[in-house]
Parts: C-alpha cells; sequence; structure tokens
C-alpha cells in the first residue's frame, strides 16, 4: 500500500468499533489509516445478536461486510499488521508496526478491546464464546429456558444469577469451591429455585466447542446446556500502558465525554472502555469518536 506522509487519524485495533469510526471519519473527509492484527475477542462466537439489521449475523461476516462498506471511501486504507508502538511528537505522533514501518498521524484511536483471562479448568477455553457465555443480551434469547449454570462466587455470583435467572427457570450456580456469598444472599437464591453448589470443578466435557457436562473432583457430574460467566481482563494492547494513559479502578482506559484520553490527541472506543461488550455499543462509540475528532480538526483549522 502507498504510504502517506501524514495521517488525520490512524485507528488502532479492534473490529466493530474501528470501522464504525473509520467510517464516520471516512465520510468527513479524512484521511485514515486502520491497523489491524485481525483478533477480536468475539472470533469464536457463532452468531453476533442484538444488532439492528444483521441480527444473527456471524461476527466475521459482520466484519468483513463493515470493511467493504468502509473502504469504499477513498480516503480510507487498511493495513493487516500489529501497532507495538507510539510515539508523540510536537503535533502528530508515530505509529510503529511489527514489521518495523512507521507511519505519523495527527491523531489516534485505539479500539484495541480486551482480552479475557480464560481460568484454568480443561474444556473451559473450547466452549467460551459458544456453550460458555458472557451476556444475556447477546446470547440470551437463543439459551432461554434451557438448564443453566452460573460459574461465579460471592456478590458477583449472586448478581449474575438474578440477571440470568429473566431467562431461564432452570439455574444453578457453581461456586467452584468454598462459596463467599452471604446468608442472605444464599436465602434469597433458594427461594427464587437457585441452587448453589460448592464443589470443586475438574473438568468440563466438550464435543466440537459444545457443553457436555461439568465434571467434579469428588462427586457426580451434572449436566447443564450453557454457562454464564463474568472472567478478569486485560487491555489486548499494551500501548496505552506503555503510554501511561489514565485508567480506571476496572481496568478500562479513562477518557473525557469526548472520548479523549488523559493524553491530548489520543482517542478511544469500544471495549477497551466499558463492560457493555456488544456489536451495537461498540458500533456507536466508533461513530461517535469520529465525528468528535473530526469536530476536533474544524475547530482547530476555523
Amino acid at each position: 500500500m502507498e504510504k502517506q506522509e501524514l495521517y488525520d487519524v490512524i485507528v488502532i485495533g479492534g473490529s466493530y468499533a474501528r470501522l464504525s469510526a473509520a467510517m464516520s471519519l471516512g465520510r468527513s473527509l479524512c484521511r485514515v489509516l486502520i491497523i489491524d492484527s485481525n483478533n477480536p475477542c468475539n472470533k469464536k462466537t457463532p452468531h453476533a445478536h442484538n444488532f439492528l439489521t444483521n441480527d444473527g449475523l456471524s461476527p466475521q461476516a459482520l466484519r468483513d461486510k463493515s470493511k467493504e462498506q468502509v473502504l469504499a471511501y477513498p480516503t480510507v486504507q487498511f493495513l493487516d499488521g500489529l501497532a507495538i508502538d507510539v510515539l508523540p511528537k510536537e503535533n502528530s505522533f508515530e505509529v510503529i508496526t511489527q514489521d518495523n514501518e512507521t507511519f505519523t498521524t495527527r491523531k489516534i484511536i485505539f479500539s484495541t478491546g480486551v482480552t479475557d483471562t480464560i481460568p484454568n479448568i480443561p474444556g473451559f477455553a473450547e466452549c467460551w464464546g459458544t456453550t460458555i457465555l458472557h451476556c444475556p443480551y447477546c446470547h440470551g434469547y437463543e439459551a432461554k429456558g434451557k438448564k443453566t449454570a452460573i460459574l461465579g462466587n460471592g456478590d458477583m455470583g449472586y448478581e449474575l444469577a438474578k440477571v440470568i435467572n429473566h431467562w431461564t427457570d432452570n439455574l444453578t450456580l457453581y461456586t467452584n469451591g468454598t462459596s463467599t456469598l452471604s446468608p442472605d444472599e444464599v436465602l434469597n437464591l433458594n427461594r427464587h429455585n437457585i441452587m448453589v453448589v460448592q464443589n470443586e470443578i475438574d473438568y468440563l466435557d466438550q464435543e466440537n466447542c459444545n457443553l457436555k457436562g461439568i465434571y467434579f473432583n469428588d462427586t457426580y457430574p451434572e449436566y447443564p446446556e450453557v454457562i454464564y460467566t463474568q472472567l478478569p481482563f486485560k487491555q489486548q494492547c499494551d500501548i496505552p500502558e506503555k503510554l501511561g494513559l489514565e485508567m480506571t479502578e476496572k481496568g478500562f482506559i479513562c477518557v473525557s465525554k469526548h472520548l479523549e484520553t488523559s493524553i491530548p490527541g489520543i482517542f478511544a472506543a469500544g471495549d477497551c472502555l466499558s463492560l457493555f461488550r456488544s456489536v451495537a455499543n461498540a458500533v456507536a462509540s466508533g461513530n461517535k469518536v469520529g465525528a468528535l475528532i473530526n469536530k476536533c480538526f474544524i475547530d482547530e483549522e476555523f
């Protein structure tokens, strides 16, 4: 691809947020370069839901369709690659890739998402994103009424069980060891016919990434059809940390109401900002940050 001497915006990583931002900026006649290593967190998920006009499309098909539409704008370019560093300059930034290419830009958007920390339970990784789920608003309708497990403990497990109970009346909370639920929480769960199982999990039986059963160290297996859980995560890209960007207590990139980070000229959008990890939220976030950055250009140049 032909390198431009100076881009208006370089969008680093992500999928739906970065494509949405690039479309907003491309329609604003900005020179945009998207650098993407093609490692989205939902790459195993078979269907993306709760997104108007494309409900049920596979995540990859949705990305392909979006990329085709975004690249129809002549000022938007795409680079398959991995950004490994950003160097702030006086009025610009240099972005360096793993292939030792350097690109210069006026503004940057991080839409790099997060990486979930998979627990050390055999079979879990294979089922993650297919029959082990994180979001009922993305997948709850398809799993409604099924024999369902919650994997969690303490307040997190209790709150997740409360939410998922809306989609099924066949629900069990597995704490994978001694429960840290309060007596009141256990009483309330039992009132809603939600059992609490404290046995330690040995492994998950699965076939073709579909959950077949939960096997324990010291008792008989059980056979839920799906599991919901919330996993700890880390930022997928380490450049924000190297730059010293301010982070929230939960580990998200901290931004202003204009989606600008603690370093002026660097913005962020999508899953790296929020617990609301849905296609619709990522698209909205990208659309917003694109418009806000273009307004910055207008104010700077008028």
